[in-house]
């Protein structure tokens, strides 16, 4: 018999009964148990001075895989019956998912495909490779790669493990939540990264069932920022370039975002700045290797001082596979944006003794030289002159002018 069109009631009744529930994260956590490390939850003294909040790092850093993402993989992949697993298994992923499912796949004999976008970092394609998966690269973007992994899944009868838009992967992302919440104690308010809204969605249930009354914030990057006027609708980010690769998601999966309307208090946008400024204090301050995705917490405080000053706060350090190259030159443009890094060119006269005059002052007044360039054909007007770019590092801004001022005296500088 016909029952007509559901009521609104009706239908938010049906797709709350499709949403994870706290015992789905108990549950998952007892069946990641022992697969999964239950990292540790440390204050940071360091960063509390410099955000005036008091802060709470949880280290997911420091799994297997470098990434909170092995969470949801494990409890996903444990829950696939025997016919499942033999079907094998196919996922897509800008790198950390990739590596969780390549990691739990072979740790339960499951052949997994994972489909990676051509822009994925070099280090997350090696380590996902190392732990047995055949590694495909397809795509200009997320999207591209998302679309020929469903095309392969079909042609192979794979089962599709999706990254973030499924129940039993939020559920095992909730564990994160699940031991921060055990160990941190009391804290006002909980920060965490939005890419597809897996790991929010997760951590949100598990924050509203045991601190109901905690706040919980999103944190998109500037390009990639869909829920940029929450709560409101959903807006097209611009894509692009970030180091944040690890949430650069255009659009939030469907079931985690019905989770973050229900259950996140604010979403609060950054910029790539301060995602750099942020992986430099994790590795100053608190002696963390971040990569851009995982330091996105830790930027929105640096953003939005007055939001967090004087709370308890607990930011995830959600993923460490940086690749070592971007870490340098991201630790050596914070360096430049702080003033702890100098670049000065020098008109010089092209005699001999002038380049140990010239590191004598900088080492006697407390400089200390990272690279210098020496060019003599090119660059200056007289052939008995040259040019000189020397990279100082001072100790503070203070530090770099006075370096500047003592060279002044004798030569031409100019910044760089």
């Amino acid at each position: 018999m016909a029952t007509g069109p559901r009521t609104s009631g009706q239908a938010a009744t049906a797709r709350r009964k499709t949403l994870i529930t706290f015992e789905d994260i108990r549950a998952a956590a007892q069946r990641i148990k022992g697969r999964v490390l239950h990292t540790p939850t440390v204050p940071c003294q360091t960063l509390s001075r410099v955000t005036g909040a008091d802060i709470v790092l949880k280290l997911d850093n420091l799994q297997a895989v470098g990434s909170f993402k092995e969470r949801g993989a494990a409890n996903k992949l444990a829950l696939l019956t025997e016919r499942e697993r033999e079907r094998g298994v196919i996922t897509v992923s800008a790198g950390n998912h990739a590596q969780g499912v390549a990691r739990h796949a072979a740790m339960l004999g499951i052949d997994a495909v994972i489909v990676m976008p051509r822009f994925t970092p070099v280090a997350k394609v090696t380590r996902t490779a190392a732990w047995g998966a055949r590694v495909i690269l397809e795509g200009d973007n997320f999207a591209e790669a998302t679309a020929h992994a469903n095309a392969l899944c079909q042609r192979e009868g794979r089962v599709f493990v999706h990254p973030y838009d499924d129940p039993e992967v939020m559920a095992g992302q909730g564990t994160f939540a699940l031991e921060l919440l055990e160990d941190a104690g009391p804290l006002d308010t909980f920060v965490c990264p939005i890419g597809g809204g897996g790991l929010l969605s997760g951590c949100a249930v598990a924050a509203r069932a045991m601190r109901p009354e905690m706040d919980i914030i999103g944190v998109q990057v500037e390009n990639f920022s869909s829920l940029a006027g929450f709560p409101g609708d959903e807006v097209m980010p611009s894509g692009g370039a970030t180091i944040a690769e690890g949430i650069a998601v255009l659009q939030i999966g469907r079931q985690p975002l019905e989770v973050i309307r229900e259950h996140v208090s604010n979403v609060l946008v950054v910029p790539e700045s301060a995602i750099e400024t942020a992986i430099t204090m994790l590795a100053e301050g608190a002696k963390q290797v971040s990569e851009g995705a995982g330091a996105t917490a830790l930027a929105a405080v640096l953003t939005y001082p007055e939001l967090f000053r004087d709370r308890r706060v607990a930011l995830p350090i959600t993923g460490g596979n940086i690749d070592s190259r971007i870490l340098a030159n991201t630790l050596l443009r914070s360096l430049l944006r702080d003033g702890r890094l100098l670049c000065l060119k020098m008109e010089i006269p092209d005699r001999p003794g002038v380049l140990a005059d010239i590191s004598r002052k900088i080492g006697d007044a407390g400089g200390n030289i990272i690279e210098v360039s020496h060019q003599r054909l090119f660059t200056t007007p007289s052939v008995q002159a040259a040019e000189l770019e020397v990279m100082i590092e001072a100790r503070d801004p203070e530090h770099a002018r006075m370096l500047e001022a003592e060279l002044a005296k004798t030569y031409i500088v100019r910044r760089a």
